[in-house]
């Protein structure tokens, strides 16, 4: 990337913002008001009225519920045009809407006095009997009967009464309140008994049935609601007519805002105007040729630095910033614009250093150029923040190690299924495209897990994969992968651990190589080594002392058999002494360097390496695997019952699916020396339909802590471990200046 300048006459500004605008290639940078005698621009002339018409356009198309797909073709729209048909449109539309409005309004409120009458239905009291009485007093309403017969009969301010009730339960009481009352006595009284009243609607005229009443109400709505039917069925139309329009007059108006306004980015003085901003190296000479052909010598294009560095990390300049106004000083009582300053436009200069002066020393923008398949995964990254243009961008690395590290954990075909399903909606039925990110990466993250589901042999924590597939079709003695939870297969359990810290050497790897790469393109070979070079033979030197046979007695066994035979028959057993002592001497050359570099802080933190915390916190893998198979095999256990073959270390547990044997007898060619379970399935009917529900929610439950657990550990190890080697974020997304038309066109 390149930073450019344009300089130039006032009276060219607006020739030089079309000519810009047209091409779509610059990101502007904004003035910060540094320079003395320079201010921020302002607006060109049509920019409110545009800004006006846009906001008006925008509302129209919000009432209409019109969006990109109800666009036709592309059409030239002019201003005459658009002034006479936006008017007519928005005074129809504007008609229609608070039409609706008022009709909407209108049923809400039949709806409250339908629902009000509705006890008085109940009643079947007319309710002009219920109302208009200057001695009795009425109150129609819920409660218990006796309670409020017993509210009554204890009022001291109340003489006779009336009781009704209804069908439903609902209860009038008309009663004549004694000389000692007020007019809220039967209020007052039916407060004890726990009374909920209703108010007795209005009505005018004699014998008015409340279901007469209702059905009248009822006739009303349904009259409202046809009448509301024909106005959202004139509005339908009026968007089919309109859509097009508003779309095309839309773009055509964000275009004129985004011109009009352009200004604002710009430093300026009465007579001349400095627009800065970033293209693309390999197309300045084209940037340029634009603004020569539209406004010739009027304007000058200037590239003041180009965004590749040397290998003292700065900035190298494409040309020297020829010389020219640089910034004065302010005298007291000196207008800043005077007419003398104004005479030529004043350009960014060199600063006497080899640099140029420039409205910010902003970092270049970044275009994140990912395959299709890669994309969704740019949202986990931009939670981080936005790769700098200095910064690898991690994406791919997290394509392929993320769904990885997640379908690892829960290998499990039905869950995998389910997550893809969960993925696909998300992705589908979605047009935020942050929601249609997370949806491609669920749906990654399911296809991994379905991947690993099928190689652990597992369907909702069931073994009927490893039966059906690989035993049953393919005649192999099991699964090729175990989870390591049964005691027969717990060396598999071992190998997890070993395989997770070798996976997370690796990432660390890739980590540490970037942030090889970044130093020795900005900083060159020698601090590359100091800084990265040292963390990477610290790392791989010490784990190859680990994993070799030096020492050997003083580290733990399984790391010596899990890859020669038990259970994975690799033939490795361990790297020779010699290899562990040239690995030992590594790591501490590795401590040497990183205090060689001076970051004193950097070799003390370089010794908790020693008790292997990087690699180590990879173990979480393991450990969330088998906590993920755990919660499956007990929500199935409860329900189908577990019975166990062989005795200790050889023990085996088997999923009582068609039936709980007993124990002694030989089931499936096994002796049956254990039943760790009956099983709810095997228990009744009572038994079986509580089962059912533990199995549907126990797997639902598991499912949603996969999220949480195996989500949360994959996202984990890829932000602090991997990310914290190489990537800070902060990058600045590339938006040229400028408008993709799809609506409109100039010719």
């Amino acid at each position: 990337m390149s930073k450019v300048s344009v300089t130039g006459s006032k009276g060219v500004m607006e020739s030089v913002v079309e000519a810009v605008h047209d091409l779509n290639l610059l990101h502007v940078t904004d003035y910060d008001d540094s320079w003395s005698g320079f201010r921020p621009g302002t607006p060109t002339e049509g920019a409110e009225d545009a800004a006006d018409k846009l906001v008006t356009v925008r509302s129209i198309e919000s009432m209409l519920d019109v969006d990109e797909d109800d666009g036709g073709p592309a059409r030239v729209l002019d201003d005459d045009e658009l002034e006479a048909e936006l008017e007519s449109i928005r005074e129809r539309v504007n008609a229609l809407d608070d039409r609706r409005d008022d009709l909407r309004g209108e049923i809400r409120d039949l709806e409250e006095r339908i629902d009000a009458v509705g006890p008085f239905a109940d009643l079947d009291i007319d309710l002009d009997l219920l109302q208009g009485y200057d001695t009795l007093q009425v109150a129609v309403g819920e409660g218990d009967r006796e309670a409020v017969e017993r509210a009554l009969l204890d009022a001291d301010t109340l003489g006779e009464y009336e009781l009704y009730e209804g069908e439903d339960g609902t209860l009038a009481v008309l009663a004549r309140p004694e000389p000692s009352g007020d007019e809220d006595a039967l209020t007052d009284a039916l407060v004890s008994a726990e009374f909920t009243a209703v108010e007795v609607p209005t009505v005018e005229g004699d014998r008015v049935s409340p279901t007469a009443h209702l059905d009248d109400l009822e006739a009303r709505k349904r009259e409202l609601e046809s009448e509301l039917d024909q106005v959202e069925d004139d509005l339908e139309a009026e968007k089919q007519d309109a859509a097009a329009f508003l779309l095309a007059a839309e773009e055509r108006l964000s275009i004129e805002v985004q011109k009009t306004e352009a200004p604002l980015s710009f430093a300026t003085t009465d007579n001349a105007f400095v627009a800065e901003g970033w293209i693309p190296s390999d197309r300045y000479t084209e940037f340029a040729s634009v603004i020569q052909d539209a406004v010739g010598s009027h304007a000058e294009v200037e590239e003041l630095e180009r965004a590749a560095f040397g290998s003292n990390g700065e900035v190298k300049l494409r040309e020297d910033v020829p010389a020219g106004v640089s910034e004065r000083e302010t005298v007291d009582g000196e207008d800043d614009e005077s007419e003398a300053a104004e005479e030529e436009p004043k350009r960014a200069v060199a600063d006497g250093s080899g640099g140029p002066v420039v409205m910010r020393d902003d970092q270049p923008p970044v275009v994140q150029n990912n395959p299709g398949i890669v994309n969704p995964f740019e949202v986990l990254v931009k939670a981080v923040g936005r790769p700098k243009y200095t910064e690898f961008d991690p994406t791919v690395i997290l394509f392929l190690t993320f769904p990885a590290f997640f379908g690892f954990m829960i290998g499990d075909l039905g869950y995998g299924i389910l997550y893809s399903l969960i993925g696909y909606f998300l992705y589908s039925n979605f047009e935020s495209p942050a929601f249609k990110s997370m949806g491609g990466v669920t749906i990654a993250a399911g296809l991994f897990t379905m991947l690993f589901g099928v190689l652990y042999g597992e369907l909702f924590g069931l073994h009927l994969i490893a039966t059906h597939f690989w035993e049953g079709l393919l005649g192999f003695g099991s699964a090729p992968l175990h989870k390591g939870l049964q005691p027969y297969y717990s060396n598999w359990a071992e190998t997890w651990l070993v395989v997770a810290v070798l996976a997370g050497v690796v990432h660390l790897d890739v980590g540490y190589v970037f942030s090889f790469l970044e130093d020795y393109e900005f900083h060159g070979l020698k601090d590359a080594i100091l800084e990265s070079g040292s963390w990477i033979l610290m790392l791989n030197g010490l784990w190859v002392f680990v994993l070799s046979n030096f020492l050997a007695g003083k580290k733990p066994e399984f790391l010596f058999y899990v890859f020669n035979g038990e259970p994975l028959p690799l033939g490795f057993a361990g790297f020779s002494p010699l290899v562990g002592q040239i690995g030992l001497g590594a790591f501490f050359l590795g401590l040497v360097l990183i205090w060689a570099s001076g970051d004193y802080g950097e070799a003390i933190e370089a010794l908790f390496l020693l008790s292997l915390v990087n690699g180590l916190s990879y173990i979480r893998l393991a450990a969330v695997l088998l906590a993920k198979a755990g919660m499956a095999f007990v929500v199935n256990l409860l329900f189908f019952g577990v019975y166990v073959t062989g005795h200790g270390e050889e023990a085996q547990w088997h999923f009582a699916l068609s039936g709980m044997p007993e124990v002694g007898s030989t089931y499936h060619g096994h002796e049956v020396t254990e039943i760790m379970f009956g099983g709810l399935m095997h228990g009744g009917v009572a038994a079986l339909v509580g089962g059912i529900l533990v199995l549907l929610f126990g797997h639902l439950l598991v499912l949603a802590l996969g999220v949480t657990s195996a989500g949360l550990q994959a996202v984990r190890l890829e932000y602090y471990e991997f990310f914290s080697k190489f990537f800070d974020g902060g990058g600045t997304e590339y938006t040229p200046f400028g408008h993709e038309r799809t609506h409109t066109t100039d010719e």
